[in-house]
């Protein structure tokens, strides 16, 4: 699976920054160097599907990032936070 670009709205990047501590940058980072991805459900429309990318930012923090993936291979996120204890041995094992 390949996502091609990014689509942020304004409360999203917000919430990133207030509630975890997150910037637009280390979420795009996890994107870049090669995360693991999973199908969530499925979306209200056809083709357009949630899915959990999970990787490491460049400075090593490890990150779950929701987002819509849409029919151009797009990708509307959703939220983004630390992984829990749980998604990091699960992370580590594969």
């Amino acid at each position: 699976m390949w996502v091609t670009e990014l689509i942020w709205l304004p409360d999203v990047t917000e919430k990133l920054a207030a509630k975890h501590g997150l910037s637009v940058n280390e979420v795009e980072q996890v994107f870049l160097n090669g995360p693991r991805y999973y199908r969530i459900e499925r979306g209200h429309r056809e083709g357009e599907d949630l899915y959990a990318a999970e990787g490491r930012s460049d400075g090593g923090r490890l990150l779950v990032v929701f987002f819509v993936r849409k029919r151009d291979y797009r990708g509307l996120v959703i939220s983004a936070r630390d992984m829990y204890p749980s998604e990091r041995r699960r992370y580590g094992r594969k």
